[in-house]
């Protein structure tokens, strides 16, 4: 009898992404098999971890992140291109695999980025792994592009958050996509006694001021300045939302609007939403909470997943 050939899409989603490990892990744990993967984003991040054998080495790295360990990896680099360099984020798969190529990945892998000049999609299949995650994860105005041979690329959310139509292109027979922007809006919230929010806020304020403390000390005498500004964005008495708060944004509500479009024109055979609430872009220290739900969805979609593998088979 055939085998089918099931393809993983990994969407888009900055510390959503750590979600896309549970996903996986319930997968693992039915033997389900993974014949290739397409991702946008944190997606290729988390399909090149796995990809490249290093996704247990990953969910450490995840669960054991907080501030401190996020603001190693935040290259302040006013501005040109971006306020963060991108380079340090995607430099992290160094850390879990020796794997430099993607052509040379245990499980084939496509990341889809951005031409920022053409706004067309590109879709990378070979070269440089690090510097594909550069090119797939750099959010415009927030991570600075990288330039590909004559291409300047940003963040393949973009134009393709959910890239299902590369899976097919892949030749994938059943297709698994987690989309991770289904759900952008908080779940009731509940009631807080004095107390509690005295301790949350003490809790945001001890954060603020280590992300200040820490670009004083990284960035010498001009820290100071560029602190009391950055201070000034995040401020809770400004009325307004912050410069970080506008682009990531804006990024979400243009990828909701995609991914309705592209789900409508390129369905997958199942569809996986782990339901994330409000967490947002820079969200990386709650990595317990996305991986667990998203175990949670991958295992409730096995029996389905299995089903068609079944049915394929039986054809």
């Amino acid at each position: 009898m055939p085998q089918p050939k099931l393809g993983l899409v990994l969407g888009s989603g900055s510390s959503r992404g750590w979600a896309h490990i549970g996903v996986i892990e319930a997968f693992e744990e039915q033997n389900i098999e993974i014949h290739m993967i397409t991702g946008a984003s944190a997606g290729s991040f988390i399909a090149a971890s796995y990809a490249g054998g290093g996704l247990e080495n990953i969910k450490k790295f995840a669960l054991d992140m907080d501030w401190k360990r996020v603001l190693t990896y935040l290259d302040i680099a006013f501005p040109r291109s971006g306020f963060i360099d991108s380079k340090k984020v995607a430099d992290l798969i160094k850390l879990y695999t020796n794997i430099e190529n993607i052509e040379d990945l245990k499980i084939p892998v496509q990341m889809v980025t951005t031409d920022m000049h053409s706004g067309e999609q590109v879709v990378l299949k070979k070269g440089s792994v690090t510097e594909a995650l550069r090119a797939s994860m750099a959010v415009p105005g927030l991570l600075t592009p990288i330039q590909i041979e004559d291409a300047w690329l940003v963040d393949g959310g973009v134009v393709n958050p959910l890239p299902i139509d590369v899976c097919r292109d892949m030749g994938a027979d059943i297709v698994v996509a987690v989309d991770l922007n289904s759900e952008r809006k908080s779940k009731k919230s509940q009631m807080l006694t004095s107390a509690e929010q005295k301790s949350k806020t003490a809790v945001i304020e001890k954060k603020r001021l280590e992300v200040i403390t820490s670009w004083i000390v990284r960035y010498g005498p001009a820290g100071k300045a560029v602190s009391t500004k950055i201070d000034q964005w995040f401020s809770r008495e400004e009325p307004s939302p912050h410069i970080f708060e506008i682009l990531v944004s804006s990024l979400n509500i243009m990828q909701r609007k995609i991914e309705q479009m592209n789900l409508e024109t390129h369905p997958p055979d199942i569809l996986i939403r782990p339901r994330l609430g409000d967490m947002k872009f820079f969200d990386y220290d709650q990595a317990e909470i996305a991986i667990e739900e998203g175990y949670r969805r991958g295992k409730e979609a096995i029996p389905t997943i299995l089903e068609q593998i079944n049915s394929f088979s039986h054809q």
